[in-house]
């Protein structure tokens, strides 16, 4: 079988040009095909907790994104609403012995193209797929500067995100779930005081989540989460002055908004896991948002992709049949996504459930969690192989045991 690729990957961001370069450094022959001339400012995760770092280095990525646009925030402060329980070094307290990893998501995507493309990987920008068609030689439709041809490779990479058209043409069955949670995101700068610290605020209290993630020299990515049903979507330049105010009390230090610039825009959307059972299907790999959505509320979007990157990479190099490889592979990724999905019902259900069983079950576990912290599983920062997601400790953080 003669293709004119090795590997086809749809979508030039994390999933897509991590891929790229971690084949095409090895000899494989890559294309990597990526709508945006240029990538935009949107509300994206731009944090990857230690697991995923530990993702990152496993990829020969980090020196190259710490060299560039990554930083290293050297400290987390959780509060549980406005107070604090507790200041955590990472790189301390880990199996990963890492800080977590912040960046721009443009910045990241152009350092990684670059990369993929210096490795030896083709890359074409501004051009769209039109269709794929799976099998053993699959085969998609590309569109450029008005003219359309095929190409064929002996895999196809999904990295196209949420609403994967890959994933569509690829014929892969899809489940879905919401969660009654939406996400609003805005980038500032002329940020002072928390370059070196985190924040993350969980008011369980008024079912919210409020985040602070610097990027250093003053720049920082803040978060909101909320109930849908609360009624409150904030949308566009007009709401900034209420997107601060309600990340103030939600439990943010007030500190940390003082003289801040809007530097990108303030955009809201709904919290909705989709996931194929299986992200492999006749010639066609997912990886990134396109093989599962988790909420991003608790962050995990960036090291879930990374974490199905390296897995991919390992199952092609070990086996030369790649059918076979792709099945290895999709099992492995159901694997490492499964625990930090469970992490993410169980944390939804405990600290944004409005419900008055979620009420009951905060009166009882609330108290235990300060007597002993190690009541909260740590999967969101020590990964999925770090923290058994079992019905043991599903009953030490709902205080049932």
């Amino acid at each position: 079988m003669v293709t004119d690729y090795d590997i086809v990957a749809v979508g030039g961001g994390l999933g897509g040009a991590s891929l790229a370069k971690a084949m095409a450094e090895r000899g494989y022959r890559v294309l990597v095909l990526e709508r945006e001339n240029e990538f935009k400012d949107r509300v994206r995760g731009e944090i990857v907790f230690p697991w995923g770092v530990a993702e990152a280095k496993e990829l020969g990525l980090y020196d190259l994104l710490m060299g560039t646009c990554g930083y290293h925030p050297q400290s987390v402060d959780t509060r549980i609403g406005p107070a604090s329980v507790g200041v955590r070094d990472l790189s301390e307290t880990t199996p990963q012995q890492t800080h977590a990893m912040c960046f721009y998501h443009p910045a990241m995507q152009e350092v990684l193209l670059g990369a993929a493309e210096a490795a030896g990987a083709e890359v074409r920008r501004g051009v769209r797929v039109r269709g794929v068609e799976p099998g053993r030689e699959p085969r998609m439709t590309v569109e450029s500067n008005g003219a359309s041809e095929t190409v064929s490779a002996r895999i196809v990479v999904g990295a196209d995100g949420r609403g994967s058209m890959v994933r569509k043409w690829g014929g892969f069955d899809v489940s879905s779930e919401a969660r009654g949670l939406q996400l609003a995101g805005l980038l500032f700068d002329s940020a002072s005081g928390y370059d070196d610290q985190s924040v993350l605020v969980i008011n369980p209290f008024v079912q919210r989540f409020a985040g602070l993630f610097p990027q250093g020299s003053g720049r920082v990515r803040a978060y909101l989460a909320n109930r849908v049903d609360e009624g409150l979507r904030l949308q566009g330049e007009k709401d900034v002055p209420r997107f601060i105010e309600e990340c103030i009390k939600t439990g943010a230090p007030a500190d940390a908004y003082e003289g801040v610039k809007p530097a990108g825009p303030l955009a809201t959307f709904g919290c909705t896991f989709e996931w194929p059972a299986h992200p492999y299907r006749e010639g066609v790999a997912l990886v990134g948002d396109a093989a599962t959505t988790s909420d991003p509320t608790w962050g995990q979007g960036l090291s879930l992709t990374l974490g199905a990157v390296r897995r991919l990479r390992d199952a092609l190099i070990a086996d030369e049949d790649w059918d076979a490889a792709g099945h290895a592979f999709a099992d492995e990724v159901s694997s490492m996504w499964k625990p930090i999905r469970t992490a993410e019902f169980w944390f939804t259900e405990m600290f944004m459930d409005a419900s008055e069983d979620a009420n009951k079950a905060r009166m009882r576990a609330l108290p235990l969690f300060a007597q002993d912290p190690t009541r909260v599983p740590d999967v969101f920062n020590s990964g999925p192989d770090f923290a058994p997601m079992d019905e043991a400790a599903r009953r030490r953080f709902f205080g049932e045991d």
